[in-house]
This record gives C-alpha cells, structure tokens and sequence, in this order.
C-alpha cells in the first residue's frame, strides 16, 4: 500500500546527516556544516529574557490561542510590512503560522486541488516539492537561466487551464539571488493577466541587499488580490524552535487559510509568538548587525572564491544565507557531496536536491549555506574544496 507522503522525496536535509552514520571527525579536521539554513545559536539574551518572563507571568503563554495568531503580533506584523513596503495593511491581511513551511501549506491547500498546477522555479525549496507532491498537485518547473533568474516569458509556456500559481522565493533558496523589482513585477503581471497568484516567499528578507525595500510590489492597485507574501521569524530572530512564520494577503483568502490551521494545529506557538512579537518591537538594531555579519561573509566569499574558479569551479549565486556554486567534475553533485563529506569534512548539500531528475544542470551544482560560519572557517572551507579538486584531478590523471 502506498500513498503520496510514501511517494514523495525523503527529507533532503537528513538524507544528507545520514550519511555521516558511522562517521567520526577528527579533531584537526573537524565537520563544517553547510547543509543547512539555521541559525545554531540561541536569540539574543534579552528575547530570552522576555520570553522566560512571558511563560512565567503570564497564563495565556500556556492557552489556546486565536487560530491566526496573536492578536498583537498580527498588529505589529501589519505595521511593520506597512512601512517596509510602503502600503496600507491591516491584522485582517495577517496570518501567524507555525512557521513559513507551514505557510506555504496553508496557502497551497487554500488555493488548489488535487490534479492542479503550481509553478515551481527551479532549483526549488525542496520542501515546496515535497507538499506539493502529498497534496496531489503537479510541480511545473521553471528552470532559471545561468544568473539564477527564472524567465517570465517561459513562465508564460508553462500555464494551463488547471494552473493556480506562480511559487518564487526571493532572496531565494538555494541560489541566495533576491530578484529585481522589474523581474518581480513581471511576474505579478503575468499571474494578474492569468487569473492566478504569485507566491513570494520572503523567508530571506531580512538579509535582503535593500532590506528596507525589498520590492514595489505591494504598491500595486489591490496587490494582495494577486500576491500571497510568506515570511519566517525563525532567521531573523533565532526562534528556529518556536515555529513563527507568517501569510499576508487579502483577507478574504486567509478565511480558507483558517480553515487548514485549525485543522493542523488550532493555533501557533503563543511562546514563539510572543518571542517574535518582542523580537518586532525591539530587536531591529540588533537584526542590523547580524545583516551587516552576513554581507561580510558573503563579500568574503565571494573575494575568496576566486582560489577555486581557477580550478573550474563557478558561483553561481550568493546572497541571505547561500552560496549556489558549479563543481567542474564528471561525477553528479550527489556523489560529490558525499565525496567531499568524506574526504574534506565538509557536509553541504547537492543540486540534485533542488530539482527534477530530468534538469542535468543540477548534477553539477552544490548549496553552501554560510549563514553558520564566520569568515575563518569559510576560508578553511575554501582551502578544503581547493584541496579536495586538487586530489580528485590528480586521481582521474593517473587512470
């Protein structure tokens, strides 16, 4: 007996720890982890202050809660969305979710049925492949182009009677590019024309180049009667465990939104609302460090990897928290990522992860997500890659 969950890919990120069973790293060539987009460590000490003093004193810390979210943080969220994208949003446009994969979830199971369509670019968010495979919806995808843009004109080719929407994430995943305005709005127009909506999920956007004006799009005539906007506190404050995320959009679509929280969870984490909610209120200098942290590894990287492009290797795309690079082997990206975790002590994930079978030019990608390692073991990381691509053409020369 099979069913679609059966059917669907494994979870990519432990797929890839399992390949460590049995492993053991030695202390002069200890594991770097670069599989993942997670903060590791703890929020701020004082966000955990708050948040231990909310669950101490006060009783609703422990209640069920209003099905799409605190009340307040729902506020706080329309207000903060209203100035950063200069619009008008209300907590009737909010919805809190138990996370942004949660969000997309939501969203999709409000927008679509079993046998319909959703565009996907590509290389993808695993995990939007994952739900829309248990859900019975078909994946469209949208290969992006060398730059890591997807084309609106392709996108174009790709709709169909039983198309519902357009999926982009931006800064993306795995790529780490944020798209254009004028790209983004390309696409808003193209799924206003077809009756569809564009998905943005804006998990990144805090570490968006422009963070304090991401895009013009919620500026458009009725924007959210098209756009469905996703985001995660879970970066942006370090409440990876709390499962804070958010939808906005018209508020007429999060009255089928509702009915799919209810269902799952009845209402978020009031805990990790409470942490996001203090988080809004006072932690943007806070969060502007951090940004300023990750644009120093990232220029880092991009100044260091200059050692490997002579090698044949190509960065693809950087940004938020990835590097997208081009390994210049014969051998697929899934077997070189288990090559170098083995022989570098290196664990990242590979393009194969983030796109069809059918997509060759996956099987020479890798995902590197820095967001978990300071310059000085980015620059061990690019030591060993220059090392691992050293020995791996010594080899293939002597056969």
């Amino acid at each position: 007996m099979t069913s679609r969950a059966s059917r669907a890919s494994p979870a990519p990120i432990k797929a890839a720890h399992d390949w460590m069973a049995g492993m053991r790293f030695s202390p002069d060539r200890p594991l770097i982890d670069v599989s993942q987009a997670a903060p590791s460590d703890a929020p701020p000490e004082a966000l955990r202050t708050a948040i231990a003093d909310y669950v101490l004193h006060e009783k609703e810390a422990h209640l069920y809660g209003p099905i799409l979210g605190m009340l307040r943080l729902r506020r706080a969220m329309a207000t903060h969305c209203s100035q950063i994208y200069q619009t008008t949003l209300a907590e009737e446009n909010i919805a809190i979710t138990s996370g942004c994969n949660q969000a997309f979830c939501a969203t999709i199971s409000a927008l679509s049925e079993e046998g319909d369509e959703v565009i996907l670019a590509t290389p993808w968010y695993f995990n939007h492949k994952m739900w829309l495979d248990m859900m019975g919806v078909h994946t469209r995808p949208l290969a992006c182009g060398s730059d890591m843009m997807p084309d609106p004109e392709q996108a174009e080719r790709l709709i169909t009677p039983k198309t519902r929407a357009i999926c982009l994430v931006s800064p993306n995943n795995p790529a780490g590019v944020a798209y254009p305005d004028a790209l983004l709005h390309a696409f808003f127009d193209l799924a206003q024309t077809h009756g569809i909506v564009l998905i943005l999920d804006e998990t990144y956007k805090d570490f968006h180049p422009d963070p304090t004006h991401p895009h013009s799009l919620c500026q458009r005539e009725n924007a959210h009667d098209t756009l469905v906007q996703l985001f995660s506190f879970s970066k942006s404050f370090r409440l990876t465990g709390h499962r804070v995320g958010a939808i906005v959009t018209a508020s007429k679509r999060l009255q089928d939104v509702e009915k799919f929280l209810d269902t799952v969870t009845i209402c978020p984490s009031q805990v990790g609302q409470y942490g996001a909610y203090w988080g809004l209120l006072h932690l943007s200098d806070w969060l502007d460090g951090q940004r300023k942290e990750m644009s120093k590894r990232r220029a880092f990287l991009e100044d260091r990897f200059s050692l490997l492009s002579d090698q044949g290797w190509k960065l693809l795309g950087v940004g938020g928290y990835f590097a997208y690079v081009e390994h210049p082997f014969e051998l697929s990206s899934d077997k070189i990522a288990e090559m170098i975790l083995r022989d570098s002590s290196i664990l990242c994930l590979p393009g194969t992860m983030f796109a069809p079978p059918e997509m060759v030019s996956a099987t020479r990608q890798l995902r590197i997500a820095f967001a978990n390692i300071g310059c000085e073991e980015l620059e061990i990381l690019i030591q060993r890659l220059h090392k691992f691509s050293l020995a791996l053409a010594s080899t293939h020369a002597d056969k």
